[in-house]
């Protein structure tokens, strides 16, 4: 199993996650500016935290910001700090979270919700790592390494007018995407059997199996909020099962039927044997379908001779279960 220290719950054995992690590695080496990419819930704080603990900074401070909960006003003194008397409330002088993560990393999640002005600060203070502490005149140099993320397509928003293209050059000095849960196949198994560890310790409760319709809903699924919903949906379902193995349904939570066409399946119990077997080889086909896919990085080609089929049967088959081959490529 693959895993790197210091990241709780970022392991992974399909060739998405094994591609990805080789990336990070090389990455890690070069104490430069990183950019990485990927859906919301998918790890990019921990892929942050893996690059940080794999480089040479690893002794000194990792510092995680939310750039979508920092007012427009309130930026420049979150980053840089302010002096003594800067404004009314400024009774001391205070540091930023620059200077906090000094010889460290500065890991700035959801850079694509800084505002234009924002964005300038943030794009004056890469050019040269030097920084003023608001209503200061002392010209400060930072040795940290800023690793951004966002879950957009920041080249669209450079389109749009929401991005600035220089501040999005400064940032890709390396870039790394993290694959969507969707496209790690098996993956979601060992993440659900770690997950039950981990809170099996933590409650000092017995670990349970997963029941096999579990398994197979859980390579079926295609996991919209990505590795944070199967750790939160995991933990819940393990906490409240009091039989040895967990079950669940082929039908998702409210939620997720709203979010999927192919969530609105009725439950095993209430269908007969014919509906019922059909039910659980719709199932079979698409998790094995999802397995193809992330074996083979979306090469439908590839997929079709690993499965014994042909290439437009597979294709159809694809299609049928709303499967993107896309989502399974790497750049």
């Amino acid at each position: 199993m693959s895993k790197l220290p210091e990241d709780r719950g970022f392991i992974g054995e399909s060739i998405a996650f094994r591609e990805m992690l080789a990336i990070l590695t090389r990455v890690a080496d070069y104490d430069t500016t990183v950019l990485i990419s990927g859906e919301t819930g998918s790890g990019k704080e921990m892929a942050a935290r893996a690059i940080h603990y794999q480089g040479r900074r690893r002794d000194r401070p990792f510092i995680p910001v939310n750039c979508g909960a920092l007012p427009d006003h309130l930026v420049e003194n979150e980053l840089f700090g302010h002096a003594r008397g800067a404004y009314t409330d400024a009774r001391e002088s205070q540091i930023g979270l620059i200077a906090q993560a000094q010889g460290g990393t500065l890991f700035l999640d959801e850079v694509d919700a800084l505002t234009a002005k924002a964005q300038v600060s943030l794009l004056r203070f890469l050019q040269d790592g030097q920084y003023r502490r608001l209503g200061g005149s002392l010209v400060e140099n930072a040795d940290v390494r800023v690793v951004a993320a966002c879950n957009c397509d920041l080249p669209q928003a450079i389109e749009r007018g929401a991005f600035r293209a220089d501040l999005y050059y400064r940032l890709t000095a390396m870039e790394l995407h993290v694959p969507p849960l969707r496209a790690r196949g098996q993956d979601a198994l060992l993440l659900a059997r770690y997950v039950i560890a981990e809170a099996a310790s933590q409650y000092h409760l017995a670990i349970k199996a997963l029941h096999p319709d579990t398994v197979q809903w859980l390579l079926a699924y295609t996991w919209p909020g990505n590795v944070r919903e199967l750790q939160n949906r995991i933990q819940r379902e393990f906490l409240l099962c009091d039989e040895p193995e967990i079950r669940i349904g082929e039908t998702a939570p409210d939620n997720d039927r709203r979010q999927q066409a192919d969530r609105r399946l009725a439950s095993p119990t209430t269908l007969n044997f014919n509906a019922a077997k059909q039910q659980a080889l719709q199932a079979f086909e698409r998790g094995q379908l999802l397995r193809l896919m992330s074996e083979s990085a979306g090469n439908v080609s590839s997929a079709a001779r690993l499965a014994g089929k042909e290439r437009r049967a597979l294709g159809k088959l694809l299609k049928k279960h709303g499967i993107a081959p896309d989502d399974f490529r790497h750049a």
